[in-house]
């Protein structure tokens, strides 16, 4: 009988989000965020984190917010896909690719490097250790589950065998997201496409139209499809928050409570980090961040910064006044290589947690310059999907010579900081969009100071 209560106040607030339905994107956005973290607090108070009504609950919970980001999954690949291919076709000089290219990747490893020593200075300042830290049968248990899963994919391959994977060797196995470098891989690929649509424009005019028809047919397919899926956002934040919100276990989060403090101290200071980095291209960081709250807010509520790949290319074309092709590369790239949050500051602050328990001088500079650049290599390659903090921090570790035992016993914290760290994710794609298409010129002015915000990704 409470399952059923459960899941009847459940359908209420389902039924309530969607007598908004006239309402902007962020404001359904935001009221299915407050509404799913009430309902999963109630859910816990009554029940408990970790009772069979709660669990049974979630399980129902899970139909829409798990199924909800398996359709933006199913879209992503296509999506990254048609808008590369179609962005770079219709350039007229296919040299420019390099520079948005370098300035791109450019910005989000910079930024990486600066969120590493970000993480280095809070743990130090805040004298956090991993020594005293217990490791009981069940973080033995989750560590060995986490090795033999997600570690083989990505925490066996060299720098050189990660560079190497961005190139497709099989494009319709990437299609298929078949290792943690297939975005990269996609992109590589339509691009390869887009300059060989290029050239055949040039050689053969008719045969070069019909080709650029077809790929533009072909984008405004996948976009009303995106529009559909992007349209039920409201209803999967509301049960991922409530999922979220019901089963976090509060004594968990108090024992730790330092590091998930430390951690969203290092979230905001990269997110002013941004803000530098916006203003220093002439851009308002206040009106950067109000544009580009729904994807934001998607983003700390969905914790997949692949999920949140057409949200992002939509809110900087649309409201940024970024070009498609800049903006389809950012967000592209932004959720496989320099995650600022997942793989920048999380790993790095893990690191010297764990160097004191190994007889590591957490303060010897070199050491600490070495952390930074393995850092910043090794954010290559980490999938953006929940969890991906984890598989970062698999990598870093055993690079550096360290012990992965503090990743288990931080496992049951994970869901609260991994919200912040994907927002801050991508922020950092965003912003390295923006600031790419500043560099180069070739920002509307007139999208990026309106200051009515274009409505986004609606049915």
């Amino acid at each position: 009988m409470g399952i059923l209560l459960n899941l009847i106040a459940f359908a209420v607030l389902l039924f309530l989000i969607w007598q908004l339905r006239d309402r902007t994107l962020s404001t359904r956005v935001f009221a299915a965020l407050v509404a799913g973290t009430v309902f999963g607090i109630v859910l816990q108070m009554i029940h408990g984190p970790d009772s069979a009504t709660t669990s049974t609950t979630i399980e129902w919970v899970n139909i829409v917010g798990n199924g909800y980001v398996k359709l933006l999954q199913m879209v992503v690949m296509p999506l990254v896909f048609v808008a590369i291919l179609n962005a770079v076709a219709k350039l007229h000089d296919a040299s420019s690719l390099g520079r948005i290219a370098t300035l791109t990747v450019g910005t989000l490893l910079v930024t990486t490097a600066i969120a590493a020593a970000v993480g280095i200075a809070l743990v130090l300042a805040f004298g956090l250790s991993a020594e005293g830290l217990v490791q009981g049968a069940a973080e033995t248990a989750r560590l060995e589950a986490i090795q033999n899963v997600q570690a083989p994919k990505v925490a066996d391959l060299s720098v050189p065998d990660i560079v190497l994977s961005f190139i497709p060797s099989n494009p319709f196995a990437e299609l298929t997201g078949a290792s943690p470098t297939s975005i990269i891989a996609v992109v590589v690929f339509a691009a390869f496409l887009g300059v060989a649509a290029i050239r055949l424009v040039r050689r053969d005019a008719e045969k070069g139209r019909s080709l650029l028809a077809l790929i533009d047919t072909l984008q405004s397919w996948i976009t009303q499809l995106v529009r559909i899926i992007m349209a039920l956002t409201p209803f999967g934040v509301l049960a991922l928050m409530t999922k979220m919100a019901a089963t976090s276990d509060a004594a968990d989060i108090l024992n730790l409570g330092t590091f998930v403090v430390a951690s969203y101290i290092g979230l905001a200071i990269m997110f002013v980090v941004h803000a530098l980095f916006l203003a220093g291209v002439g851009v308002n960081p206040a009106a950067f961040f109000r544009k580009s709250l729904p994807v934001l807010t998607f983003a700390f509520s969905s914790r997949s910064s692949a999920a949140a790949i057409p949200l992002n290319v939509e809110t900087q074309m649309r409201r940024l006044g970024v070009p498609q092709t800049i903006a389809s590369f950012s967000a592209s790239f932004g959720a496989t290589i320099g995650q600022n949050g997942c793989a920048g500051l999380y790993p790095a602050m893990l690191a010297v947690m764990v160097a004191p328990t190994v007889g590591i001088n957490p303060f010897d500079l070199g050491w600490l310059a070495m952390l930074v650049g393995v850092v910043t290599l090794s954010s290559a390659g980490v999938a953006g999907v929940g969890g991906g903090a984890t598989l970062a921090a698999l990598i870093v570790l055993p690079a550096m010579g360290l012990p992965v035992t503090l990743v288990a016993l931080l496992i049951s914290i994970e869901p609260l900081i991994d919200m912040g760290r994907t927002a801050l994710n991508v922020s950092g794609a965003m912003t390295a969009g923006t600031v790419t298409s500043q560099l180069m010129g070739q920002t509307d002015r007139g999208i990026l100071q309106s200051p009515e915000d274009a409505e986004l990704l609606t049915a």
